[in-house]
């Protein structure tokens, strides 16, 4: 498996990281919290990049390209903390087309067990919602969604709802289709992960090569070196880890009920979500008392690093799952 980037590649990820440069500025989007302050505009012009259908057909006005590049797409978004459902659009736009050109936005949950909450995200936000269930995939319109909103959400560019129970509504996707969404949505949110890992530990180096303290930079002290390069250490893993589940499930028998797709999967999201938390934290003590203050900015890193690690599944529900397949492929 070769996983050092090609040209192409490397040009995908600058012409979006461009895009966010120009479109979605961080001073600009984390005052993005709710349905009227939130940029339909900037949305739509994202969309228009081919960026939530990018792995689907050129007939179904894709670009067939490969789900480590639609990785490494998001591993940009998630590195410039780009708002709204970036990941329920992918998976949506198989099923509606004006999800992909970004004219209407959708989220998608998992339908709970009896007597559980959804929680939904952007419910306020989407024109669309689709539940996730054993039997497949049902669509619901978000006004028949009996949900109260959290007055404080953890991440306040990410509204959450939550719902006691949701809507039956019309199936309009098998189960083996939403098997193939809680696969691809997986290794996605991970790739978020991955790019907050490496951004933060970013904005870290760059404040700590200019903070002066006891006559010098305080890059130069050990203590913070150490801990710079074992964030370092960390993201280049968690990269390395979603690109390489990126690419397993597009190789033959990838699919969910696929072992080594599934052990892949389940273990880039156990180390992409622990460096996107541990290097957040890393960042707000490199930057002292003030990576706590709502004007720096590690803090959102780390708050949009506790929200998506729980995504599709949590660290210790994947951990179980490679211990699992770990385990029964030695007992064969």
């Amino acid at each position: 498996m070769r996983l050092e980037l090609d040209d192409d590649q490397r040009a995908l990820q600058a012409s979006v990281r461009a895009l966010c440069a120009e479109h979605f500025p961080l001073e600009r989007t984390r005052t993005w919290t709710d349905r009227d302050s939130f940029d339909r505009g900037a949305w739509r012009t994202l969309a228009e990049l081919g960026t939530f259908v990018m792995t689907r057909s050129a007939d179904e006005g894709g670009a067939e390209l490969a789900t480590v590049d639609a990785g490494l797409v998001y591993q940009v978004l998630g590195a410039e903390l780009v708002p709204g459902p970036l990941v329920a659009a992918a998976l949506a736009s198989d099923l509606i087309d004006e999800v992909g050109t970004g004219q209407l936005l959708a989220t998608v949950v998992e339908r709970p067990a009896d007597g559980q909450p959804a929680v939904l995200r952007h419910l306020g936000l989407v024109d669309v919602v689709l539940v996730l269930d054993a039997a497949g995939i049902w669509r619901v319109e978000p006004a028949d969604v009996d949900a109260r909103p959290v007055t404080s959400p953890l991440d306040p560019t990410t509204p959450v709802w939550l719902a006691t129970r949701l809507p039956q509504g019309e199936r309009v996707g098998d189960a083996a289709l939403a098997a193939r969404w809680r696969q691809r949505g997986d290794v996605l949110t991970s790739a978020l992960l991955a790019g907050i890992a490496v951004k933060v530990i970013e904005v870290a180096v760059a404040y700590a090569a200019q903070r002066e303290q006891f006559g010098r930079v305080i890059g130069g002290f050990q203590a913070v070196k150490h801990l710079l390069a074992d964030g370092f250490a960390r993201a280049e893993v968690a990269r390395a880890a979603v690109d390489a589940a990126a690419v397993t499930i597009d190789e033959p028998g990838g699919g969910p009920d696929g072992t080594a797709a599934a052990r892949a999967v389940a273990g880039a999201r156990v180390v992409a979500a622990r460096a996107a938390v541990a290097n957040s934290k890393t960042a707000i003590q490199v930057h002292g008392g003030m990576g706590f203050t709502w004007e720096a900015t590690p803090h959102l890193y780390l708050k949009r690093a506790w929200l998506e690690e729980n995504v599709f599944t949590t660290p210790d529900e994947a951990a179980e799952l490679v211990a699992r397949t770990l385990t029964a492929g030695e007992a064969a």
